[in-house]
């Protein structure tokens, strides 16, 4: 990884290795290369604005936060984001972590996907969302150095990623379309699952078995 900068150096410690060992056994190369360079572009992001974060925390995270779309991880009935969390909290609490800081990691996992909330909450959990927004949306693409961006991304390459991130993805919740309800997720489920159609919050209201008062 000489081709990067010093402050963007993988963690080297015990923890962020078994979290890298984890991944590369369970993952597929899409995800595994996808799930580093969400790390290395929420670090910089970190470095740029000057924010005082856990980088081992902050890449445990990012190695496990699309866990939930991996069938060994996956529930029935839960979120792939929080079967990730889980998986997440399982491996930090064995390696005892305290519990803030596997807290941490649960709710940046949890609301990677949630819009408009984590740039409120601990560094390391709006980090993971602008690392994941960048990588896969491309969101903040012009503020993130162009050179650096592109030694990541050759290191770190996005073969067909936007076609196969898409069909990986939906695999993960595609047997439970119901638990993207009120997420990103579900027009996913939406534009490829065909004749299914998300609930409508106003039906759902309506359906209330409360009566209105006289």
């Amino acid at each position: 990884m000489s081709n990067l900068p010093s402050t963007l150096l993988i963690p080297d410690s015990l923890l962020a290795k078994e979290a890298t060992d984890l991944l590369r056994k369970h993952s597929t190369d899409l995800l595994f290369n996808h799930s580093i360079r969400v790390y290395l572009f929420a670090a910089e992001q970190g470095r740029q604005r000057q924010l005082r974060f856990d980088p081992e925390l902050l890449y445990v995270a990012a190695v496990f936060h699309d866990f939930g779309l991996i069938k060994k991880f996956s529930s029935p009935d839960e979120r792939f984001e929080v079967d990730g969390a889980n998986a997440a909290r399982q491996f930090l609490t064995a390696h005892k972590v305290p519990e803030e800081q596997v807290e941490t990691a649960w709710e940046a996992i949890a609301l990677h996907t949630t819009p408009g909330v984590t740039q409120y909450m601990r560094p390391e959990v709006a980090l993971l969302y602008s690392g994941v927004g960048l990588d896969v949306l491309g969101k903040g693409f012009d503020q993130f150095p162009s050179e650096l961006r592109e030694k990541i991304v050759a290191r770190y390459p996005r073969k067909h990623f936007k076609e196969g991130f898409i069909q990986e993805y939906f695999a993960g919740f595609a047997y439970k379309p119901g638990t993207t309800y009120g997420t990103v997720n579900d027009s996913i489920c939406e534009r490829l699952i065909p004749g299914y159609k998300a609930p409508n919050a106003c039906d759902v209201i309506a359906a209330s078995p409360f009566p209105d008062s006289e």
